[in-house]
């Protein structure tokens, strides 16, 4: 997702901003930019340590997880997301990325999405995949306090990507990167993630 004033944040935390804090006719040389946001706009990784006291934070992250062989799978349509709407995987696999199309305007935060159901990290665990990644802003619904989801990932060792942008991509095997930044602490981080073959 691109990051803008426009880009909504999660109901109640930090919008998005972006200035130069210091032009070129300033300082003689250079323009110098400053921002703020939430660690968790946009597209975005949700480090462990973001629902579990004693989770990996993000500097800690092992990278090999956000690069990787992943498959789309389109499960548009399901108010309800499970195991058993998963398709077989390809070779090599250890990312999945669910293409719900329920995030329509990205200028607006959705009022909703399906529900994933916690089925589908035992499933990503069984078949060692290690990456789920979403097209809405969470795994979990916007007032979940229990967070089943992330609770769920996390007892087998699964990691989030959330916001991710599927409209366009066709269902397959792919190649990602997504990267966080190394954020030293953090409970999550901004990523540009990518596609390619």
């Amino acid at each position: 997702m691109e990051l803008s004033d426009m880009t909504p944040e999660w109901p109640g935390d930090a919008p998005f901003s972006y200035e130069l804090s210091v032009t070129k006719q300033q300082s003689g040389s250079v323009n110098i930019g400053k921002l703020q946001t939430s660690t968790h706009i946009g597209t975005h990784v949700d480090a462990p340590f973001h629902y579990d006291e004693q989770g990996l934070k993000v500097h800690e992250l092992p990278l090999d997880i956000y690069l990787s062989k992943a498959q789309v799978m389109d499960v548009s349509g399901f108010d309800k997301i499970s195991s058993s709407d998963l398709e077989p995987l390809g070779e090599g696999v250890t990312a999945l990325l669910l293409k719900t199309l329920a995030w329509k305007d990205r200028y607006e935060f959705p009022g909703k999405w399906p529900v994933f159901d916690d089925s589908i990290a035992e499933w990503m665990a069984d078949n060692k995949v290690r990456l789920l990644g979403v097209d809405v802003p969470s795994v979990d619904p916007e007032t979940s306090k229990e967070l089943p989801m992330h609770q769920a990932m996390n007892r087998h060792q699964r990691f989030i990507l959330e916001g991710i942008v599927l409209d366009d991509v066709a269902e397959g095997v792919y190649q990602l990167a997504a990267l966080p930044l190394k954020i030293k602490g953090a409970e999550g981080s901004p990523v540009r993630a990518i596609l390619y073959t």
